[in-house]
């Protein structure tokens, strides 16, 4: 008769244990974002300009005295475009939905419904914010997309931070070992800073727009990582 392998889930005493884990690269890019964001764009941005190093940054990934040219090899735009779909509403919808369920099935639903309120009302945040801000698109290169929403903050940088490093840090419980978590983390991290890179190569955002949507997503994570500890804490049965 055979034996029933082990549960992959952790127990609830190590869920416990990881819960409580800091996840420090968030912090440190959370940190790290906000202070470039307050220190180097910030007076700028409030002026309603392009700082010079916006521009600088953008028109370095252009070919010399033709804007409208991208550098690099003729297939990167694409390639480009398809990280860039990465952090699109649609994508990050059925990223966040697969997710959810999953937890579900695992009766995680407390897990469950922290990824459908943190990302959902994150970006609810974003959109209120771009219209705020109401900032253009940059004008000094030819964009290799066409966009009609306002520029600050990128709502692919800041989306996609909200969705993957929530992700991460609320699947710390679910995550058996540190290696398993820190790879989740560290894929989620490529993710992100990826999808922010397009975004200035396909010159549909300023550096600083990017900046932004890092720091307000990674400060996002780490928000909803708080309250599902307290929750935690609060009810450390509940699932």
């Amino acid at each position: 008769m055979e034996t029933p392998s082990p549960d992959p889930v952790v127990s609830l005493g190590e869920e416990n244990r990881a819960s409580r884990r800091i996840p420090w690269p968030i912090v440190v890019l959370a940190a790290v974002a906000v202070l470039l964001g307050l220190l180097w764009f910030g007076h700028e941005i409030m002026e309603g300009d392009a700082a010079e190093l916006d521009r600088a940054i953008i028109l370095a990934l252009r070919v010399p005295g033709h804007p409208e040219l991208p550098i690099g090899p003729h297939w990167l735009p694409s390639a480009v475009r398809d990280i860039t779909a990465l952090g699109s509403s649609t994508v990050l919808t059925l990223v966040v939905i697969v997710t959810a369920t999953f937890l579900a099935l695992r009766r995680r639903f407390r897990q469950a419904l922290l990824v459908i309120g943190a990302t959902a009302l994150g970006g609810v945040a974003v959109t209120v914010i771009k219209v705020l801000i109401a900032r253009a698109r940059p004008d000094i290169v030819q964009q290799l997309m066409d966009e009609a929403s306002h520029s600050f903050p990128s709502g692919h940088a800041a989306n996609s931070a909200i969705v993957y490093l929530t992700l991460a840090t609320l699947l710390f419980p679910v995550v058996r070992g540190w290696r398993m978590r820190g790879f989740v983390l560290a894929v989620a991290m490529l993710l992100v800073g990826l999808i922010g890179v397009s975004r200035i190569y396909l010159g549909v955002h300023w550096p600083s727009d990017v900046l932004a949507g890092w720091a307000f997503g990674s400060c996002w994570a780490l928000l909803w990582w708080g309250l599902e500890l307290r929750l935690f804490r609060s009810n450390p049965t509940s699932r």
